[in-house]
């Protein structure tokens, strides 16, 4: 079984019951889980977090069982910062935030596929990395 890091954006979707977007995520993280572990880092614990009052709340929606829980490697901090840096110089919005980094570069060095709603930014930061995402 391979893994696929699961971006916080399509978790948030079902958890809020996002109009939008909620099925597609739902219907995307079934799929996954048939044939892959579903895999979560800090960041996007922390990313989901927010929508939380209770740390215990947080938990009983993202049971280990379900989703399991990875450290981000050094390597793949390194790469953050660097790609970061990259789409900065490039002139990056202001506006984006170095945790979708952490998140794309994660998955590029565990070589996992990583499921989210923002293809945009990842495809071209980590032209490599392999996306589930919608259409």
């Amino acid at each position: 079984m391979s893994r696929v890091l699961v971006d916080s954006n399509v978790l948030l979707d079902v958890i809020t019951e996002d109009q939008r977007w909620a099925q597609w995520s739902s219907t995307a993280l079934e799929r996954c889980a048939e044939e892959d572990v579903l895999c979560i880092n800090p960041v996007i614990y922390a990313e989901v977090s927010i929508g939380f009052e209770r740390i215990e709340d947080l938990e009983a929606a993202l049971p280990t069982d379900l989703v399991e829980r990875l450290p981000i490697p050094y390597e793949a901090a390194f790469l953050a910062g660097k790609c970061f840096l990259d789409y900065r110089r490039r002139g990056g919005s202001r506006k984006s935030t170095l945790p979708d980094f952490f998140i794309g570069a994660h998955a590029a060095v565990q070589d996992m596929q990583l499921l989210t709603r923002d293809a945009a930014r990842y495809r071209s930061c980590f032209p490599k990395l392999r996306l589930i995402t919608p259409g």
